[in-house]
């Protein structure tokens, strides 16, 4: 096995003989019977924001996508590959999912390029262009006066979670779904340093802490 992270070894060293025994048979069932998760979590690629440890979730419970900053790419049907938008096709019309969450991390280095403009982020210019789906045709993103570069960072990365979800209802099969009470869309907002979540309310238009909610017995 040396030619395998040992890592990564050593990780499923302790899930076959710790975690595994006790799941062994909800995996014999989701092999049987397929998955039917009722959640799809969009999320960044960020190795310190996963989803499944956020959610305390287990096996077959969530649909998962990560990509750089949780971008959902508009509608685009054409001959290009889209893995975010297959994703979500299928998730959408094949699994048919009840909610979608769009999460956003604090600190996400996606977003921290952009707002630094870094030039070229990566010897093909991946991530730049990728990140450019977070703009829209003149729409001109810049600090505000009087406006500290942390809280500027802090304001792209939610303002990410709010386009996404702005783009999620360009797909016709999201739209009818949400429209027709079938699905909801969602956004969250995570803060590594402290573990923190925070939830969106989309009247208000904020996002709101968990933990705060939950002691006011909301």
């Amino acid at each position: 096995m040396k030619f395998f992270p040992k890592q990564l070894i050593d990780g499923y060293r302790t899930f076959a003989t710790q975690r595994l025994p006790t799941e062994q048979s909800r995996y014999r069932d989701l092999s049987e019977r397929g998955q039917f998760p009722e959640t799809m979590v969009i999320g960044c690629c960020d190795s310190r924001v996963s989803p499944e440890v956020i959610f305390d979730a287990g096996p077959g419970e969530l649909f998962v996508v990560r990509n750089i900053a949780n971008l959902v790419p508009v509608y685009q049907p054409d001959s290009n590959a889209h893995g975010v938008s297959a994703a979500l096709e299928y998730a959408v019309t094949v699994l048919k999912v009840t909610n979608i969450v769009v999460l956003g991390p604090a600190q996400g280095g996606g977003i921290r390029a952009f707002v630094d403009k870094i030039k070229p982020l990566t010897p093909g210019d991946f991530i730049g262009k990728w990140m450019q789906m977070f703009i829209k045709p003149g729409e001109v993103v810049e600090q505000r006066d009087h406006e500290s570069m942390q809280d500027f960072v802090t304001r792209i990365e939610k303002a990410a979670v709010f386009r996404s979800l702005e783009n999620l209802m360009t797909f016709p099969f999201v739209r009818e779904r949400v429209e027709n009470g079938e699905m909801q869309l969602h956004g969250a907002y995570f803060g590594v340093a402290e573990g923190s979540l925070f939830v969106l309310d989309r009247v208000a238009k904020e996002f709101i802490s968990v933990t705060e909610a939950l002691k006011a017995g909301e």
